[in-house]
């Protein structure tokens, strides 16, 4: 391309300062605004399912849609510690069934509950506490975290030792926390960590590593020979969507109906930009004296 002067090159400095000061806006606020109306656009929410009772035998557990006889979700042979991965679900009210590992689905229920899921929001439903005392937790689980920063909670799923304390490097996630209890989240620094779990006669420890925008859940766990942590992964960076279990999960990220209008605002603008330049081309071919090509 050979500029022969100043109009070409007037225009030219023209679009190049409007580009930038058109996109630049919408382009910052993409994201931000991508991850506010993703969940409410889509009538989503997610469901992840737990069996946290030490001494609970293994069990099959139901998910069912309201007034739906046919379970959504059937997982089989569910035992101690297992928590499954996030699965997508039209925002309504379920019940959540559980029963001995094994009975036929048109069996009584050994346990249930029922759970009102909002567009946009996670949940864990965990089978808690001793197998005498055995009831389903729906515990709200986070989607978002402060810029730059992680969320870490605990759930306390040990019998062993009655009360733990959880902490992550020198920060405090938990003091004496009992069986069969859950923290709020916790912001820490992204990097890699060492997390400790203490009871009264037994100790473990682990190490992680939380990135920024990253939502973890430790799990405490009876294991024959002491304590364990089993770090879930709730959420990772943009991907607002839950992951599910440790790094897994069916909710996905991909695109679903109702998407959000800047990316496609921004599309337009550009349009409008290349719309614009093709006039100012067009003009010039009728004067050649200001012609750019």
């Amino acid at each position: 391309m050979t500029i022969r002067w100043s109009r070409a090159r007037t225009v030219r400095a023209v679009l190049a300062g409007l580009a930038p000061a058109l996109l630049t806006p919408l382009l910052l606020a993409a994201p931000a605004a991508s991850a506010a109306t993703t969940h409410a656009s889509s009538g989503d929410g997610w469901v992840r399912l737990a069996h946290l009772s030490p001494n609970t035998p293994a069990v099959d557990v139901y998910l069912y849609s309201f007034g739906n006889a046919n379970a959504e979700i059937v997982l089989h042979h569910v035992s101690y510690g297992t928590v499954s991965p996030f699965e997508r679900l039209a925002a309504g009210d379920y019940t959540v069934a559980m029963r001995a590992a094994g009975a036929s689905p048109k069996t009584k229920p050994v346990l249930s509950t029922t759970i009102d899921v909002a567009a946009g929001h996670a949940y864990t439903v965990a089978g808690m506490g001793p197998a005498s005392g055995l009831r389903l937790v729906v515990i709200p689980d986070r989607l978002r975290t402060p810029h730059g920063k992680a969320l870490v909670r605990v759930i306390q799923a040990s019998m062993q030792e009655n009360k733990v304390t959880v902490s992550a490097g020198h920060k405090r996630l938990a003091t004496h926390l009992r069986f069969a209890k859950f923290t709020g989240y916790k912001v820490l620094k992204p990097g890699s960590v060492l997390i400790r779990a203490a009871g009264a006669s037994e100790h473990t420890a682990v190490r992680i590593d939380l990135a920024a925008g990253t939502i973890h859940t430790l799990v405490v766990l009876d294991e024959p020979n002491g304590l364990a942590i089993d770090n879930l992964l709730d959420a990772a960076g943009s991907k607002v969507d839950p992951t599910g279990g440790p790094q897994t999960g069916f909710g996905g990220t991909a695109a679903r109906p109702g998407a959000p209008m800047l990316p496609w605002a921004a599309i337009g603008v550009a349009g409008l930009l290349c719309a614009c330049a093709g006039a100012v081309m067009a003009s010039r071919r009728r004067r050649p004296a200001m012609h750019a090509r």
